[in-house]
């Protein structure tokens, strides 16, 4: 993992809510986020986009924005914890606030949840609690619901348990493909994920300033 050159972050309002991306693979969702912020829909500031895989396409797109990209292959660490360690130190050096999962294909253990406690965003492409963990859009095809959707939802130790902050529903239509229905779930995911960040992290700025009134 080479050294990063860290930005200067301090002066950036206390409103805007600093962001890093954990992706493994595309990081389409990541780069609906960064196309959110360009376009002033989410009042935020993505710092840097953590890979996992050095052939991530999610590489490419953080170049396209200027972000840094930094690889932190997990085949170097000798557990999840050390991992995850690995990552919550370039997280803190970027001063991030919120973590955002676009497509973070390996399992967090309580260290980083630990080091960001209701703090990590994750997507998950079914109306959870629905059809939980991987393959989830071919497990509601091939269970012949009507509707199915995505969620935003607070990371858990549980994979795909935490609190739920946004959802949408797509519709199984009776031609559709399975490569059809991923399509639709994922514009969808595109429109409700920096939605939810924006929605949260507001929420996290009023409660933290309620908090800083009551002490006074």
């Amino acid at each position: 993992m080479s050294s990063p050159v860290l930005p200067d972050n301090s002066s950036s309002s206390n409103s805007v809510a600093i962001l890093g991306v954990l992706a493994s693979g595309s990081g389409s969702n990541f780069e609906a986020i960064a196309c959110a912020i360009e376009q002033g829909n989410l009042l935020a500031k993505i710092a840097v986009v953590i890979y996992n895989e050095p052939d991530a396409f999610a590489k490419q797109r953080a170049e396209k924005f200027g972000i840094p990209a930094i690889l932190v292959n997990h085949r170097d660490y000798k557990s999840r914890q050390a991992l995850d360690r690995a990552i919550i130190e370039l997280l803190q050096q970027y001063k991030v606030d919120l973590v955002i999962m676009a497509g973070w294909m390996r399992i967090v253990t309580q260290v980083l949840i630990d080091a960001f406690p209701e703090r990590i965003l994750n997507i998950h492409p079914s109306l959870l609690p629905s059809f939980k963990g991987i393959h989830a859009i071919e497990q509601a095809f091939n269970y012949g619901v009507k509707i199915t959707g995505c969620t935003v939802h607070l990371l858990s130790l549980e994979v795909d348990s935490g609190k739920i902050l946004k959802q949408a529903a797509v519709p199984v239509l009776p031609e559709d493909s399975l490569e059809d229905l991923q399509k639709r779930i994922q514009i969808q995911e595109h429109i409700i994920y920096p939605e939810a960040i924006a929605e949260y992290s507001h929420h996290i700025s009023s409660n933290t300033a309620d908090r800083i009134r009551s002490y006074r």
